[in-house]
């Protein structure tokens, strides 16, 4: 085989690669500790659970999400801390569609998108087969900030996801989508709060293989160190109460709400 052929061969399998960690970041998300943020991972495809609870959801809930998604999810798990320690990689928020039916407002891999309450609760289960999400909402004092929020990250919608995890373009994470909706709707001031980023394994202070073929694919820095943050830090946030659990999401200590 001549060498032009064999140059053609390695560039068409480095885009094939590219294409392929595009679509499984596809279905995003973001994260951090106490300390630190991780980026986010991808959505899994819909699972068979059985039947969801009727729990009634409000515009403006926050819905957190356990995602099995492979190794993205497993880098930010094992670097993120959600309420009473459950590990989440992903958020949604509750809103009304022009056809006035409740969808959740997301941003993952084809950008800022509507997603039927169904679909998104079924993309991952726990033992008992029940989806791994639990449902935060603005506590009383702090309600006069729901609607101006959710006109704000409804405004979002159509935008491109943001693969980079930069604050200041126009490309939207999950949970960076939500942190601007909810700062408009605050006068500006933040309501939930920028961490440093890290990409890194705790356990070895090097950046996970996954982060590293990610950046790598897009020709990128990695932001280790930038202003980011986390479905799992949102979801300790002073201004929410959790107000039920469809499922146990992993590594949560305890489920007291209906």
């Amino acid at each position: 085989m001549g060498q032009t052929s064999k140059s053609k061969i390695k560039k068409a399998l480095i885009s094939i690669r590219k294409i392929s960690l595009l679509i499984v970041l596809g279905l995003c998300l973001s994260h951090c500790t106490d300390t630190n943020s991780a980026p986010e991972a991808p959505a899994p495809p819909a699972i068979a659970i059985t039947p969801i609870d009727t729990f009634p959801l409000q515009i403006g809930d926050l819905l957190f999400q356990d995602s099995d998604c492979g190794p993205f999810c497993d880098a930010i798990e094992k670097v993120t801390h959600g309420i009473n320690g459950a590990k989440f990689s992903h958020v949604g928020l509750v809103v009304k569609d022009p056809s006035n039916r409740l969808q959740i407002l997301e941003a993952i891999g084809r950008g800022v998108v509507l997603t039927p309450i169904d679909s998104f609760l079924m993309r991952s289960a726990d033992a008992q087969q029940q989806p791994k999400v639990i449902v935060g909402r603005l506590k009383e004092e702090y309600q006069h900030l729901l609607n101006p929020a959710v006109q704000a990250a409804i405004s979002y919608l159509g935008q491109p996801y943001d693969p980079i995890f930069d604050l200041n373009n126009e490309a939207y994470y999950c949970s960076e989508m939500l942190y601007f909706a909810f700062k408009t709707a605050n006068n500006n001031q933040p309501v939930f709060q920028l961490r440093p980023m890290t990409f890194k394994d705790p356990d070895t202070g090097e950046t996970f293989p996954a982060w590293l073929e990610h950046f790598q694919s897009l020709q990128k820095f990695i932001p280790e160190n930038k202003p980011g943050l986390n479905p799992g830090s949102m979801s300790r946030s002073l201004y929410l109460d959790i107000v039920h659990y469809y499922g146990q999401p992993t590594g949560m200590r305890s489920s007291t709400p209906g």
